[in-house]
């Protein structure tokens, strides 16, 4: 749930959000994807994990590589030995020993509906009540973290959560980086569609949301989602 409706797309060298791959794609494939928005993103340097995405798992080239995150060819291969170094690091020596992330539970599938439910309401007390007190919430790419679960609720309601100007949400549930996600479509007031807002990407531990990082409307045309909603289509 983004606390306001200027949310810009994630830069390649922050974080990014990705579908979950599909049974299409080869098990190789699908193991790279997880291992590297499972593990890179949470060991890696920042340098180090976009240059991993791209190369490995985008599979674009050193040069191209270096473009886009505009540094040189050597730094690139550099950076790329750095987080191959640190995957075999942090990866168990027996392969078979990583388990795959597994799907929802009923626990969780019943809070993703809730913060679903309150999101739309525009509930934030309601939301709050989902949150572990020291959740951490982040905007790629915003600078920052705000860590705990009344400093994270304010910042939603100072960027205008909840507010006549905001409007009206509806959500839809969806998956990104190997966890749960929920994308988020707005209708200001005087608007017939709900235009894409944002994707909240969320950790949910033990009953509560214990992170959540929000990419902007950019990243909507990744995803097997629809461009908008409009009224019909959003009611529930």
């Amino acid at each position: 749930m983004a606390p306001t409706r200027d949310v810009r797309g994630p830069r390649v060298g922050s974080r990014v959000a990705v579908p979950d791959c599909d049974e299409r794609l080869p098990r190789r494939a699908k193991e790279t994807v997880e291992l590297a928005f499972i593990v890179a993103i949470q060991h890696l340097a920042p340098l180090p994990r976009a240059v991993l995405v791209l190369r490995d798992v985008l599979g674009c080239s050193a040069k191209e590589t270096a473009r886009l995150l505009e540094t040189t060819v050597a730094s690139v291969n550099s950076a790329l030995q750095r987080a191959r170094g640190g995957l075999r690091e942090s990866l168990p020596e027996d392969r078979e020993a990583w388990q795959h992330a597994a799907g929802a539970t009923a626990t969780e599938r019943e809070l993703l509906a809730r913060y679903i439910e309150c999101s739309e309401r525009v509930d934030v007390e309601g939301l709050a009540a989902l949150l572990h007190e020291d959740v951490r919430f982040s905007m790629p790419p915003t600078p920052g973290v705000w860590t705990g679960r009344s400093t994270v609720v304010r910042g939603w309601i100072d960027g205008g959560f909840g507010s006549d100007a905001f409007g009206s949400m509806r959500c839809v549930l969806t998956r990104a980086n190997g966890q749960p996600a929920v994308a988020a479509y707005v209708r200001t007031p005087g608007e017939a569609a709900y235009e894409p807002l944002a994707i909240d990407v969320l950790r949910v531990q033990d009953g509560f949301v214990t992170e959540i990082v929000t990419f902007g409307r950019a990243v909507f045309e990744h995803f097997d989602l629809p461009g908008m909603l409009n009224a019909a289509d959003g009611t529930r």
